[in-house]
């Protein structure tokens, strides 16, 4: 088998329609009913809070593509089998976790356009309810049978706590270094990509080098996602990113465009961008100041660079296996997490 060597192209050359998730959208649309159907099985009670709020972010407008992955990739694979259905539940499940437990710790009003679970029924029920799910994606691990499949997702949970707690002691922190910021991405967003396309290999029981491929593709591809998702805090507006241009800064976030607009800056924007993470800096005056800043210093350009090398380090991944329908989508995946920059 020859490799096929896809080069990353966010901008797309004219005539070509613009990069998109459709394709995957179909391609796994059966699956992907299937998937729904236990999702929605799984998060009932006899507690009528628990499926009113989980439900309400799960139908909130996500593209699902943690578990898209995870049926993209058993695609790509050639596995005929049901097992991934369940795994791409429980995925989801770990990821919609980590969203209500997110929004509570950042006081996050607004998650795709919509108000967020903990406004409106308050930190203690979003947080009991992550833990419901989180519990629900244990469940589907185990019943699944196989100890490295449970081993994989389960680590994935525990790093993504970590990543979490990395961050939150990095808050406010406007010299973090950015070998630690990539470490709290690669945990808090990679991994769970990661491990969503890995588990794909092992359910189809491929060789060691097809799990490490398909993890090291999910792998990049989150950290590409998150980088693209830093940049356009500045230059979003709700529609494109389901939430405001400026959140992360206005909640002192020091993502990426930030850690290097700082590094960059002169002593007196040091001392803005001190005072603007620690929370004394945030109207729409000191926002509009902010994207002065990340732009004169080229610290946007320069994180969509580092997107751009993650997401070429993704699809050079998929290298070792043969071109199909589901490779495809999968590099156009790629080309859609950086595109939406642009």
């Amino acid at each position: 088998m020859t490799a096929t060597i896809h080069r990353l192209d966010p901008n797309r050359e004219p005539g070509r329609p613009a990069a998109s998730l459709d394709p995957m959208v179909s391609l796994v649309a059966g699956d992907m009913n299937m998937v729904n159907a236990v999702i929605l099985s799984r998060m009932q009670s006899q507690i009528p809070l628990i499926p009113e709020l989980a439900g309400h972010l799960i139908a909130g407008g996500g593209k699902r593509m943690r578990p898209m992955l995870t049926l993209a990739s058993a695609r790509l694979l050639g596995y005929m089998g049901t097992r991934h259905h369940r795994l791409a539940a429980a995925v989801e499940f770990i990821h919609t976790a980590t969203l209500l437990h997110d929004d509570v710790v950042d006081g996050s009003d607004l998650r795709r356009g919509k108000r967020t679970a903990n406004l409106i029924w308050g930190n203690p029920a979003s947080v009991l309810v992550g833990d419901f799910l989180f519990s629900r994606s244990f469940e589907l691990m185990v019943e699944d049978g196989s100890l490295k499949v449970l081993g994989i997702l389960s680590g994935a949970s525990a790093i993504i706590a970590e990543g979490e707690v990395n961050q939150l002691t990095a808050a406010r922190r406007v010299d973090t270094p950015e070998e630690r910021y990539l470490d709290i991405i690669g945990a808090k967003t990679a991994a769970l990509f990661a491990a969503a396309c890995r588990v794909a290999a092992v359910v189809a029981e491929r060789p060691e080098a097809e799990e490490l491929a398909l993890d090291a593709y999910g792998r990049n591809l989150g950290i590409a996602f998150q980088l693209v998702d830093d940049a356009i805090d500045f230059v979003s507006d709700a529609g494109t990113m389901g939430k405001d241009a400026g959140d992360d800064f206005r909640e002192g976030k020091a993502t990426l465009p930030v850690i290097l607009a700082y590094a960059r800056g002169s002593a007196e924007d040091r001392t803005f961008w001190k005072a603007a993470i620690e929370g004394h800096r945030n109207s729409d005056a000191d926002f509009a100041h902010a994207i002065e800043l990340v732009r004169s210093t080229r610290a946007v350009d320069d994180t969509l660079a580092r997107a751009r090398h993650y997401g070429q380090r993704a699809i050079d991944a998929l290298g070792i296996f043969a071109n199909s329908k589901a490779k495809e989508t999968m590099v156009e995946a790629v080309e859609f997490a950086v595109a939406r920059a642009y």
